[in-house]
């Protein structure tokens, strides 16, 4: 029998070509139906052909309640609940302290922490019991990176609320668990540091990572499946690196 046989998930962040929609695929390989969410409505149809079954894209920004209500009402009409949330959906920024805006603070701080918080929050009638909640969080939080410091803060915000969320759900037999990816290959890399720039920032990326490679998100993806399956039972409030060794050696 599959490990998700039967059961339901919800991957935000799931469109873009990157570690939410390698994680929807791996979940709908093993057996599950998947709810996946994102602003760009495209990006979620080519991930709903590209998947190819038991995959259905509710659009819409975790920024916004009315868009998550949507998302969870179209979970909940499958009338069995929900047994896997990846709270993956997230955005970055460079810009070093001096030149970090009010705005880009804000943008990312609300994307990042607020959209997770109201992700989990709003998914919580929902849950079932054995449900598992996985949180990326990011190699960022533990590290000192210049230009990094708004996302990084972020995460690391990410981070305590993993371990909290663990505490307060432990007794409704829901497991919340972060996975923190390091350098993978996305398509949301070169939308940051665009396509002209994005050899030379993978080139320096692979120079500081002992493995000699960036990750793949199917990669990612397999382990956000263990965090999610009762592989994993005994695992509570944890943060599983997935970084190549970087924060490792």
């Amino acid at each position: 029998m599959k490990r998700f046989e039967g059961k339901t998930a919800v991957v935000t962040g799931g469109g873009t070509k990157g570690i939410g929609r390698a994680t929807a695929a791996r979940l709908v390989e093993e057996g599950a139906h998947v709810f996946i969410t994102g602003r760009r409505e495209h990006e979620l149809e080519e991930a709903v052909a590209a998947i190819g079954r038991e995959v259905t894209a509710v659009p819409g920004d975790i920024t916004q309640p009315a868009d998550l209500d949507r998302l969870y009402e179209a979970a909940a009409a499958r009338g069995r609940g929900l047994d896997v949330l990846f709270a993956n959906a997230g955005t970055a920024s460079f810009a070093t302290l001096e030149d970090l805006t009010l705005d880009e603070l804000d943008r990312v701080l609300r994307v990042n922490v607020v959209g997770t918080v109201l992700t989990v929050q709003k998914a919580l009638p929902l849950l079932n019991p054995g449900a598992s909640v996985v949180v990326n969080v990011s190699t960022s939080a533990d590290r000192g990176l210049a230009g990094m410091g708004a996302y990084a803060a972020s995460k690391a915000a990410l981070r305590s609320l993993t371990r909290t969320w663990a505490s307060e759900l432990k007794d409704r037999d829901i497991r919340v668990n972060a996975v923190s990816p390091g350098p993978t290959d996305t398509s949301g890399v070169s939308e940051l540091v665009g396509p002209e720039n994005l050899a030379a920032y993978n080139e320096g990326l692979v120079s500081m990572i002992p493995i000699g490679r960036t990750a793949h998100p199917d990669e990612v993806a397999a382990v956000v499946a263990f965090l999610a399956s009762a592989d994993s039972s005994f695992m509570l409030g944890a943060n599983v690196l997935v970084d190549g060794g970087v924060n490792q050696l």
